[in-house]
């Protein structure tokens, strides 16, 4: 029986270096290890416990408010998380032709074995197992691509399938016509960390922890868009303030909030276990500008203005090597073996999602890789940074800016 145990905790830093780690369990007694007594609190967490006001917040979203068990006491009534493909490989591409080669190849493998032993030359999954057991076929339809961001400022073509997507959560409600997301990343493996777009998002979209989605609208069978902002949080707001605003007005507040590095900071264990609360902020037309700014930078980064970056190309004849690598201390950014972008501003490495950089994001995502998936690589590995890389200059450079202007704006947020 547990009910009288007590509980004792010890933890080294987590950026203490492996060899110290080693050396510390080498030479320290079990005796003499400060362990400290700790009790949960009332949510059941035993770490990293908070004691802040975060509880008197407004929710931003609710699991009873989503299900309809409250009409009451969220910001958004509806929310999910992003596409969960379980065969990114396979549906995802930077080349519309090679999805669609590969989607084909893929529904041809499946429907030869709804006769036939398994052949796991391509991606099974749990959902695409119980098809073959009933004897579904399945199609081609060039209707299904879209185009979706598949990493922060990575945007592919994804086969948006119901058959080829194992998990499309409520997507294809939230994306049944033209709609506007706020998308945070929840989880305790990064930093949280926001994102804004008009189109379907990836589950992974920070790779570890899985990203969340909180949409404008939300469409009925019929396709009529409804608000997705509940009336209760916009009266709720309207009397706080004492003044007549709108829903959107409320959606550039929570995405300007959402960036403010005090309340990420004074937050920062509640953000990783719960949904996101807002406080009510002083001077509600100032946040509702931040956020609309945000918002437009994060939304239209194709468009910005590109940062003046200096180009090297050297004299060589030879097909360079792709390199995509970056040196934060001295603001250059190497492309290959021929090309470099020099004198990146340091504030511009400070804008980050989850574990990167926006910058940072764009090189990891335009590396070559051998896909994981054998057939992938045997067959459809098409990808060459070079056919890219004009792209990618000009990504960079735009997004270079993007992050400039949105860390300008979030340090207006500490003064």
């Amino acid at each position: 029986m547990t009910k009288n145990a007590e509980f004792y905790y010890f933890s080294l830093a987590d950026d203490m270096p492996r060899k110290d780690k080693l050396h510390w369990f080498d030479t320290t007694k079990f005796k003499d290890i400060p362990f400290e007594r700790i009790h949960p609190d009332d949510k059941g967490n035993w770490l990293n416990l908070t004691d802040n006001d975060f509880d008197s917040l407004m929710p931003v979203c609710d699991k009873e408010v989503k299900a309809g068990k409250l009409q009451n006491g969220a910001i958004f009534k509806l929310f999910s998380n992003g596409v969960i493909t379980a065969r990114d490989e396979w549906v995802y591409d930077d080349d519309k032709q090679n999805l669609e080669n590969k989607v084909k190849h893929l529904i041809k493998i499946y429907n030869a074995q709804v006769e036939s032993e398994l052949d796991y030359s391509i991606k099974w999954s749990r959902a695409v197992k119980k098809d073959l057991e009933k004897g579904v076929k399945y199609e081609f339809n060039e209707a299904l691509i879209v185009e979706s961001l598949y990493r922060p400022f990575i945007k592919k073509k994804l086969y948006f399938s119901k058959q080829l997507n194992e998990m499309q959560n409520q997507m294809p409600q939230i994306f049944l016509k033209d709609n506007l997301i706020i998308g945070f990343l929840q989880g305790e493996r990064q930093a949280f960390s926001c994102f804004y777009t008009d189109k379907i998002p990836n589950y992974a979209m920070f790779s570890l922890d899985y990203a969340q989605c909180l949409p404008f609208y939300v469409y009925d069978k019929e396709g009529n868009a409804h608000d997705n902002i509940t009336n209760w949080a916009w009266t709720e707001f309207k009397t706080h303030y004492g003044i007549e605003l709108t829903k959107t007005d409320i959606f550039h507040y929570v995405y300007a909030v959402l960036h403010h590095p005090v309340y990420r900071e004074k937050y920062e264990q509640n953000l990783k276990r719960e949904f996101p609360r807002v406080p009510f902020y002083d001077d509600f037309s100032q946040w509702l500008e931040w956020g609309k700014t945000l918002m437009a930078l994060h939304l239209n980064y194709e468009t910005v203005e590109p940062y003046p970056l200096k180009r090297v190309d050297s004299n060589t004849s030879k097909i360079p090597k792709a390199k995509l690598k970056a040196d934060k201390i001295n603001g250059v950014i190497e492309l290959d073996e021929n090309t470099s972008l020099s004198g990146i501003p340091s504030e511009a490495w400070e804008y980050k999602l989850g574990n990167r950089s926006a910058l940072e994001w764009i090189l990891d995502q335009y590396k070559e890789k051998k896909p994981k998936d054998a057939t992938i690589a045997a067959n459809f590995n098409v990808y060459r940074f070079a056919d890219y890389k004009e792209t990618v200059i000009d990504l960079l450079m735009r997004v270079c800016n993007v992050s400039i202007l949105t860390v300008e704006i979030i340090k207006k947020m500490e003064i």
